[in-house]
């Protein structure tokens, strides 16, 4: 389930590290992103 929905991500979200997003920088709505990213995708690879 986990991985069906890291390809989901990967296609909708955005990437904030193509943007060069610097996490000090971030606003509160890109670090829920970015949390619930490294959720999914840490469970992903289990």
């Amino acid at each position: 389930m986990f991985r069906v929905l890291a390809k989901i991500n990967k296609l909708i979200l955005p990437s904030f590290t193509k943007q060069q997003l610097d996490l000090a920088k971030a606003k509160k709505w890109q670090k829920v992103i970015i949390a619930y990213r490294y959720y999914v995708t840490t469970r992903a690879l289990r």
